[in-house]
């Protein structure tokens, strides 16, 4: 009889393994190697705009194509997996590979002609400014 040591992190991951197998990978939003993924965002709120930040490490601004269409915003793309890396020494694959897709219906007060996008340090930024009649506005008493 031999002892073997728990390991918590161990049991999340096939925990987590057989999750993925039984609700499809990309149900969880990874696609492995060659799947549909979704990458993380976060969407704050200003006084004057409303902005949209997604995670995207290792993905070039070419890579990324950003759409308005019939008020929904559209975030897309895909991260190559590099073949030139010997099969035989991975031992090891969890960042999602393939097309990447992201969808959200905008609020009406966004002005869909002034939305700009920027992309530092594998975040893409996108600043969608709201029209001038949604912006609080101080009303003095008189």
């Amino acid at each position: 009889m031999t002892l073997t040591r728990w390991s918590p992190w161990q049991e999340l991951e096939n925990i987590n393994r057989q999750l993925a197998r039984l609700l499809d990978d990309r149900a969880l939003g990874f696609g492995g190697e060659t799947g549909e993924w979704a990458p993380s965002v976060d969407i704050r709120e200003t006084d004057d705009a409303l902005i949209v930040e997604a995670e995207l490490p290792g993905i070039e601004k070419k890579d990324v194509k950003i759409e308005v269409r019939d008020g929904v915003l559209s975030i897309s793309g895909e991260r190559r997996y590099e073949r030139d890396v010997k099969e035989e020494n991975v031992h090891r694959i969890e960042r999602a590979y393939g097309r990447f897709a992201r969808s959200f219906v905008l609020p009406t007060n966004v002005d869909a002609d002034k939305i700009k996008a920027k992309m530092k340090n594998g975040v893409l930024e996108v600043r969608l400014p709201k029209v001038e009649s949604a912006k609080p506005k101080a009303i003095t008493i008189e």
